[in-house]
């Protein structure tokens, strides 16, 4: 490896790095503005100056600037001092004296570089520039006098969220940022840009004002809005969480953040379920935790075994899934189910249902075919990747089902079952030539009464065209439901002769209905007594006889598997509200009352109990490597039919209870879906 010297320690780098990366290996700070490590050189904010030799005899651009062998590169001396201290004094020229309002403010590199970088005074005293607001949308503020132009924003929605709507426009004193015809910025990745924004020209909208960045307890935990689960930091300013932000993970969502994880934190504080409630005379009133409980006991002390099920939401913890599937098979039932979309998997390896690449390894793949999903609205950070792969050249792309913008090109080869029952031979080609054929399978593709039938057709296609190798497995299903993988993993799926979520609905199927946060499937047949166990006044609340306040995401502490296997732990960042409590905790309690008692009484306990069954529990930020298995055998053989396959996930923006309750996903969901649904009709 090449060496050079860095304020004159010899530090090896690897070839390509440039001077700003060889500096930092060395353990040198190197102030920027304009260089982020996942976008492209600009190389036009000058503050990362250094001195170089060999080379002219004036500070240079360290971002821009490649590293060489034998290269000397001094980052603290008096030319390079003095070059930052004027770099930051041409700077603040026109930053206002915004501070004190600001919501970067505490957060902020400028404050930061300019107290670390800068002069303690200017010579400049001619009146400052302003720059009119642009309206970006419903998840970004501007205040555009405050940009320094430093392209983050422009560099960041062009390459990565593939929606090139920002820009800049003029020159000179007049240059400024800006939206094409002056349209909101039509991603679900917009938020990111404010992260971006190394000022207070872009913030957060739906969090203006709210807090001081101290004011703010932080936590380190797990979202749960896709099947990704992207680590996210929640910051809490008493009984309340006021934002989402992301955290690195290179496995998973590397730095960024899609809009629903980020924006729907305010649908944690409405419509919540913070009291027991029971139904006398077609009207719920509140009620106490013991009648309550007495309730739902009585009905299934009451009711036949065969007569009793439970459905798992999309949202659940492995822990209280766990609790519900133990005491159901105590109570003899075999009906119970965690696929709200009728999804034909759960049988046969846990490869069957995984996407086995990984996040981060689907980007090694030289041809993708995706089947029934649409990436940007169920998984916006894989969709990411994609395009990532897309744009280095090395990925072809082919699509069966709905036509979409994913923001990078694809060979559209068929709507539905047809094209799968008879690939088009372009299609075998581009994946039998390729050394690392890769399927992403949706729940669209292998939802309904055709799902096992198209699974193993898309079985039999992934072992034909060597989808499953020595050393690699490109068979990914791809889930959008945080719970489902946990939920199969466990085995939360019918028992021998149960019924399955659909059947359970069915007029005349049950007796009694435990509905532990599913809101996601059609109850208006069912004439079951209905018990909802959730956080939401939602969907499935709304017809209950029996309401139980759980508790969301973020205010217990659970277990959550992701879409690739990767088993993550959430952390409590509040308590419950009001009198809710912790999903599995209630279930504890019932099961004492129907005489069940389930055999532990901590969350402790219950973890060793859910591990000890299932060993894959206990490997916590695991990523199972790539295993063989025999892809031909998922499902079972059968008539494809002539169905098309569309997205599991219609509307991204309110696709589950916290989502609906938002008033940003509300707005989000107003200006990006409603406008396409009105095109299309």
């Amino acid at each position: 490896m090449p060496i050079a010297k860095v304020n004159g320690v010899e530090v090896e780098f690897e070839p390509g790095m440039t001077v700003l990366q060889v500096a930092e290996r060395a353990g040198q700070e190197i102030p920027r503005f304009c260089y982020h490590e996942r976008l492209s050189i600009a190389g036009n904010c000058r503050m990362c100056l250094v001195e170089v030799k060999p080379g002219p005899p004036k500070p240079q651009a360290s971002c821009a600037l490649p590293a060489a062998e034998g290269q000397e590169i001094f980052t603290d001396t008096p030319m390079v001092k003095k070059a930052r201290e004027g770099v930051m004094e041409f700077l603040l020229i026109n930053h206002p004296l915004d501070c004190p309002i600001c919501d970067q403010g505490g957060e902020c590199d400028l404050q930061d570089q300019a107290m670390g970088y800068g002069r303690d005074g200017s010579r400049y005293a001619e009146n400052k520039r302003a720059v009119e607001e642009k309206n970006m949308g419903p998840t970004i503020k501007t205040f555009m006098t405050r940009c320094i132009q430093c392209t983050r924003c422009v560099r960041f929605v062009t390459e990565v969220a593939g929606v090139p709507d920002i820009g800049m426009i003029s020159r000179g004193e007049d240059a400024e940022i800006t939206t094409y015809l002056e349209k909101a910025v039509d991603s679900e990745l917009s938020g990111n840009v404010n992260d971006l924004c190394p000022v207070g020209a872009l913030t957060h909208r739906p969090w203006q004002y709210h807090y001081r960045p101290w004011e703010l307890k932080k936590t380190e935990t797990i979202d749960v809005m896709d099947a990704l689960g992207s680590n996210i930091r929640a910051d809490a300013k008493g009984a309340e969480v006021m934002r989402i932000l992301p955290r690195v993970n290179e496995g998973i969502n590397e730095e960024w953040l899609s809009d629903i994880s980020r924006y729907a934190v305010d649908g944690l504080q409405r419509q919540r379920l913070d009291k027991p409630y029971v139904r006398e005379n077609g009207k719920l009133r509140a009620a106490s935790w013991d009648e309550a409980l007495g309730i739902v006991a009585a009905k299934l002390n009451a009711a036949a075994a065969d007569r009793i099920g439970v459905i798992a939401g999309d949202l659940q913890d492995a822990e209280s899934m766990k609790a519900a599937l133990d005491l159901f098979r105590a109570l003899g039932s075999a009906n119970t189910d965690c696929r709200q979309d009728g999804s034909a998997l759960g049988y046969g390896p846990r490869e069957g249902w995984l996407f086995n690449s990984g996040l981060a390894g689907v980007e090694n793949a030289d041809a993708v075919l995706i089947v029934g999903a649409n990436p940007r609205t169920e998984a916006p950070l894989l969709n990411t990747r994609l395009r990532k792969a897309w744009l280095a050249g090395k990925t072809e792309i082919g699509l069966i089902g709905e036509q979409a913008d994913l923001t990078y090109d694809y060979s559209w080869l068929g709507a539905g079952s047809k094209t799968l029952a008879k690939l088009p031979k372009a299609a075998m080609d581009f994946l039998t030539k390729a050394e690392r054929p890769a399927i992403i399978v949706g729940a669209g593709a292998v939802s309904g009464s055709d799902g096992a039938a198209v699974l193993n057709a898309l079985g039999a296609l992934a072992k034909k065209v060597g989808v499953v190798a020595d050393g690699w497995n490109g068979f990914n299903v791809l889930h959008s439901a945080a719970s489902r993988v946990a939920g199969l993993d466990m085995g939360f799926v019918p028992g021998e002769g149960g019924k399955t979520a659909a059947e359970m609905a069915a007029k005349g199927a049950l007796d009694v209905l435990f509905l532990l946060g599913a809101d996601e499937i059609d109850l208006s047949k069912s004439g079951a007594f209905r018990v909802y166990l959730g956080s939401h006044g939602d969907r499935g609340a709304h017809g209950a006889d029996v309401i139980l306040p759980g508790a969301a995401y973020t205010e217990k502490s659970g277990l959550y598997v992701n879409t690739e296997g990767r088993v993550q732990m959430a952390e409590r960042v509040v308590f419950p509200k009001g009198q809710a409590k912790e999903d599995w905790a209630v279930l504890r309690a019932l099961s004492a009352m129907v005489g069940h008692t389930l055999p532990y009484d901590t969350l402790d306990a219950l973890r060793s109990k859910l591990m000890a069954d299932h060993p894959t529990f206990g490997r916590i930020d695991y990523l199972p490597a790539p295993a063989s298995f025999d892809v031909g055998s998922l499902g079972r053989k059968g008539d494809l039919g002539d169905a098309s396959f569309v997205s599991s996930v219609r509307n991204p923006y309110l696709n589950n209870p916290i989502t609906r309750a938002s008033v940003t996903m509300a707005e989000l969901s107003a200006l990006r879906i409603a406008p396409v649904a009105m095109a299309a009709e």
